[in-house]
Parts: C-alpha cells; sequence; structure tokens
C-alpha cells in the first residue's frame, strides 16, 4: 500500500498579488520554496484561510527576497491581496516509509520571510 503524506508546509504566507490573464500557476518567492524544499513545475494546494477555498495548482519561481505570493490564471478568482494562505505539498511514500515522514514546515514573517523552518 502507498499513502499520500504532508512533505512541506508554508504557513500563513500573505498572497501579495494576482494575475488573472496569466496561464496559471502560483509565483513564490525563491527563498520561500528553497525553505520548503520546493521546486518549480512542482504541485501544491493554497489554502484560503479568508475564504476558506482550497486549490490545487503548480509553483513558477519568483525572485528570491520579493516575497511574492501570486496566484495566476484561474486560481487569481480565489484570492486578493492580503489574504492569508497555506501551501502545502505533499508525497507519495510506503507504508513503511509513510511512519516516518517529517513535514517541512515554515514559518514567516509580516513580509513573506522564512523565520522558522522544523522539520
Amino acid at each position: 500500500m502507498q499513502r499520500l503524506m504532508l512533505r512541506a508546509k508554508i504557513h500563513r504566507v500573505t498572497v501579495t498579488g494576482t494575475e488573472l490573464h496569466y496561464e496559471g500557476s502560483l509565483a513564490l518567492d525563491r527563498n520561500l520554496m528553497e525553505a520548503a524544499d520546493l521546486l518549480p513545475g512542482e504541485m501544491v494546494q493554497v489554502l484560503n484561510l479568508n475564504t476558506g477555498s482550497r486549490l490545487e495548482t503548480y509553483l513558477i519561481e519568483a525572485p528570491a527576497g520579493s516575497g511574492a505570493v501570486v496566484l495566476n490564471g484561474p486560481a487569481a478568482r480565489t484570492a486578493q491581496p492580503g489574504d492569508l494562505v497555506i501551501i502545502l505539498a505533499s508525497c507519495v511514500v510506503s507504508e513503511e516509509e509513510a511512519r516516518q515522514v517529517k513535514p517541512r514546515i515554515v514559518y514567516v514573517d509580516e513580509k513573506n520571510r522564512p523565520v522558522r523552518v522544523l522539520g
């Protein structure tokens, strides 16, 4: 059996922009991606604390230090700048591996800069 497990979480980042007329994706500050061990093109879930919406999209890299959390394309309809979101990445692992998965959790400051990383 295989299990779908939480691999990484960026907790309570602030949406900095939306761009409806873009092909789609989530542009994310490279520093946040590195802190959470996320890659461009990786699929993530975005949970909006303000609206309760959930969406799945892929990541594109925004400049390091920009603090960018920009929802593009249809995802732009799910948030507004200033909304708080949680970004989740998962992995598929064997039953044995599942019991040892320790997700990386990234906490940020008010400017979306990583301030603490667990896991």
